[in-house]
């Protein structure tokens, strides 16, 4: 798609004693998603401006053969079609598109050094930087910070995923930057992507934190399903949404079907398997599915109706898990304003 003719300045030219508009040229070329990445160009202002001044001072050379009355009338007339031009051509939000334009950079960014078997720390990551989010001090959430926490025991093994990142952050830096926070959000939303869940759309803008958040703000893994609600209320999520997210462990190895397909096998396994079950391990060792606090979900009469709807419904359970994910890595964002 292409939009030329886009008024550019109008102003008056001493020289040819006309007053003209100068035009610049905008191509708009369709990113792969199918949205607008618009790109303005200055070139052939003047060409343009001294193409119209010439057509003007012609007419004005016939008007004043035909007589002043009609060359009133044609001045008349091309100021008039000064004034309402601009109101008459589209406007183009160069905001909204340099938007699209980022998001399109941090995803082939992300997707250059992604795979399937990557996906679920990266996920992770984006669980352990938004999930200190509170909603009572307003503490915490997706910032970054978590590019300070990994020496913490509850992130133990991020630092491989950081490192992953870092990688695709120098790559898109060099294009457009981009802060932690907008970049984890995105990879979280690819990994789910590249392992056959859901396509989830991310806002950009996010601000990084210069510090780490307070510790002691994740769940523990020895939780009850009653103090999980709990935590997560106080993070402004429900119990639907602590179902849903938890869904997440559906990828990773932690013995809920393929650890690099994202579906709903997590919740049918929870549903056939009570109590908790155990698999065996390549040493012949026993190792428990899931974590314990995947199976207090199932004690609790709330939480297991919903586990029961997404075992039996794929579709639902991605439709859910897109718009929690969505409220998650936008909790406790800074956002730049201009």
């Amino acid at each position: 798609m292409e939009l030329n003719s886009i008024p550019y300045i109008a102003s008056w030219s001493s020289s040819s004693s006309c007053f003209y508009y100068s035009y610049s040229r905008c191509a708009c070329r369709g990113t792969r998603d199918g949205k607008l990445v618009t790109k303005a160009s200055a070139a052939g202002r003047k060409r343009a401006a001294d193409s119209v001044c010439s057509q003007l001072s012609e007419q004005g050379t016939e008007d004043s053969i035909s007589g002043p009355r009609s060359s009133w009338r044609i001045r008349r007339r091309d100021l008039a079609s000064a004034i309402l031009l601009p109101f008459l051509i589209p406007r183009v939000n160069i905001s909204i598109a340099a938007e699209i334009y980022d998001a399109s950079i941090i995803r082939s960014g992300v997707r250059s050094v992604l795979t399937k078997g990557k996906a679920a720390g990266v996920l992770r990551l984006v669980f352990h930087d938004a999930g200190t989010f509170e909603i009572g001090d307003g503490s915490g959430g997706m910032n970054g910070s978590i590019i300070y926490e990994v020496d913490r025991p509850e992130n133990i093994g991020l630092n491989r995923s950081i490192k992953i990142l870092r990688k695709a952050k120098e790559g898109i830096d060099n294009v457009q930057k981009v802060s932690w926070a907008d970049l984890i959000a995105v990879a979280g939303a690819e990994a789910v992507a590249l392992c056959g869940g859901p396509e989830i759309p991310v806002r950009l803008g996010r601000v990084d934190s210069s510090s780490a958040d307070p510790s002691g703000k994740l769940p523990e893994e020895t939780l009850d399903a009653a103090s999980l609600k709990t935590l997560f209320s106080k993070k402004g999520f429900s119990a639907q949404e602590l179902v849903v997210l938890s869904g997440a462990h559906t990828i990773g190895g932690k013995g809920f079907g393929s650890p690099v397909v994202f579906d709903n096998t997590y919740f049918k396994v929870l549903l056939d398997n009570r109590p908790p079950q155990t698999s065996s391990t390549g040493n012949g060792m026993a190792a428990m599915v899931g974590l314990r606090t995947d199976w207090a979900l199932t004690e609790d009469d709330e939480c297991l109706r919903w586990i029961r709807i997404y075992a039996e419904d794929q579709a639902r359970f991605f439709d859910d898990f897109r718009d929690t994910y969505i409220k998650l890595v936008d909790s406790g964002a800074s956002w730049r304003t201009a």
